[in-house]
């Protein structure tokens, strides 16, 4: 019971970090995404050898690793997969576009639902499908009245969603997991930013120190809460992992509309409502299974 219930405070803090990371990059407003990436990725990967290090996880030796190439494999997918909606994320978060990063994590969860159904054979129950027709519905709301795609917000949920299922198909651990993802793209990464440098192109490399340890500081300030989350996947249950990841879209939502002073419409609202609709049945059903489970064990 105390290690479920450890399990639930890292990762319910996992989402809070998550959730107000938009105040960590106001500090970079109109930020090089190509150069935060590029830097995140290197830097990524000195801090995680150091956090396996306090956590005592050694890092598996290289043998041990090229033995499992088809997870090898997909940890590099994961990576290349990650970076598009890292992209996308800290693109909309540097540019008074939260609101937008808020709904690309709220609809993750009906593209995660929709992948498991054509990939991993999964049935969907009856607030599952009404979730999936609901968000469908929100989204449409919103490009009937606006015109045009959230292209942002779809991209965000579509790729993190894939990153999921890639993960699903990684057998190293998951610090590891991360670890290899950063090593397996630092190559392209350095060479990025050498060439930028050469070339004298980089925003980051010519800005002062402070600025530039910012756009460093994004590898541990982004990987932090996922640090929480894998040490918390251990403890508790999915179930409750589930219901507990809408604590960051809610953060980046409250913080858009009422700190950074986002639109937030008439439009936006029916479309955020639709959406939120289908995951609050998703929800009580998941919440009613875990009420039944606990009934039969006790």
């Amino acid at each position: 019971m105390h290690t479920q219930r450890a399990g639930n405070a890292l990762a319910a803090f996992s989402f809070v970090l998550w959730g107000i990371l938009p105040l960590y990059y106001q500090f970079l407003p109109r930020a090089d995404i190509n150069d935060l990436l590029a830097l995140r990725i290197v830097f990524s990967i000195p801090f995680m050898l150091l956090v396996m290090l306090l956590l005592r996880r050694p890092f598996p030796k290289a043998s041990q690793i090229w033995q499992d190439k088809r997870s090898l494999m997909m940890a590099g997918m994961a990576g290349l997969i990650m970076c598009v909606s890292w992209y996308a994320f800290t693109w909309a978060i540097t540019h008074d576009q939260v609101l937008e990063a808020s709904l690309g994590f709220f609809i993750n969860p009906l593209f995660a639902i929709a992948l498991g159904v054509f990939f991993l054979k999964e049935k969907l129950s009856k607030a599952q499908s009404a979730a999936v027709i609901l968000g469908i519905v929100g989204i449409g709301y919103q490009v009937w009245h606006y015109e045009e795609l959230p292209w942002i917000s779809l991209i965000m949920g579509s790729f993190f969603a894939i990153y999921g299922l890639c993960k699903k198909h990684i057998r190293y651990d998951a610090l590891t997991s991360v670890t290899l993802e950063a090593v397996i793209l630092a190559p392209f990464a350095l060479a990025y930013l050498a060439i930028t440098y050469v070339n004298q192109t980089s925003t980051a490399l010519s800005v002062d120190i402070s600025t530039l340890m910012l756009y460093i500081g994004s590898a541990p300030v982004t990987l932090a809460p996922l640090i929480f989350f894998a040490l918390a996947i251990s403890r508790t249950s999915l179930t409750m992992v589930g219901l507990m990841q809408y604590i960051e879209p809610t953060l980046q939502f409250l913080l858009a509309v009422f700190l950074f002073g986002e639109v937030f419409d008439q439009v936006k609202a029916v479309s955020f409502g639709f959406i939120w609709l289908g995951l609050l049945l998703c929800s009580l059903e998941a919440l009613s299974s875990l009420a039944m489970r606990r009934l039969r064990t006790s």
